[in-house]
């Protein structure tokens, strides 16, 4: 067996009004990176290749990931319009960092003082010295016998 060759066929990377509607129509959908490229009929490499050498590719992602954000904002603006509170909260969320806000209710009988408790709190804190308490039948035992006792 011998080696065989493998056919190569090199690509011409142009900015075709054609590449570029793919280009602009994969963004449009909002895909992206590989996925972009290889739905525009490009190897990703060819991609990035090509939005190197030529920004008019970089200008048709961008234009079409424009026109794709438009067309869903206007459709959940008329929907919202229309009476559907789901697209309202949406956009209320999404658009307008919108959150609810969060409350709790708890019924006490009992009511606390947050002041009140700070204060029965310090009428409990004893002023004094901590010393080290050492057991009783250590009081009266020798140095030695304390290293000892101490030691294990």
């Amino acid at each position: 067996m011998g080696i065989h060759s493998l056919p190569l066929t090199v690509r011409k990377l142009e900015a075709t009004e054609s590449r570029l509607q793919s280009i602009y129509d994969a963004a449009k959908l909002g895909l992206k990176g590989d996925t972009l490229a290889l739905a525009a009929g490009m190897l990703p490499q060819e991609y990035r290749h090509l939005c190197e050498m030529d920004p008019v590719a970089t200008m048709a992602e961008q234009k079409g990931r424009a026109d794709g954000e438009l067309e869903a904002s206007a459709l959940l603006h008329d929907a919202a319009r229309n009476g559907d509170a789901k697209a309202a909260l949406a956009i209320l969320q999404h658009a307008h960092g919108w959150t609810a806000r969060q409350e709790i209710s708890v019924d006490v009988t009992n009511k606390i003082s947050i002041t009140q408790a700070l204060q029965q709190a310090q009428s409990r804190v004893i002023d004094g010295l901590i010393t080290e308490q050492k057991p009783e039948y250590l009081e009266h035992a020798t140095a030695n016998e304390r290293s000892r006792t101490y030691a294990g």
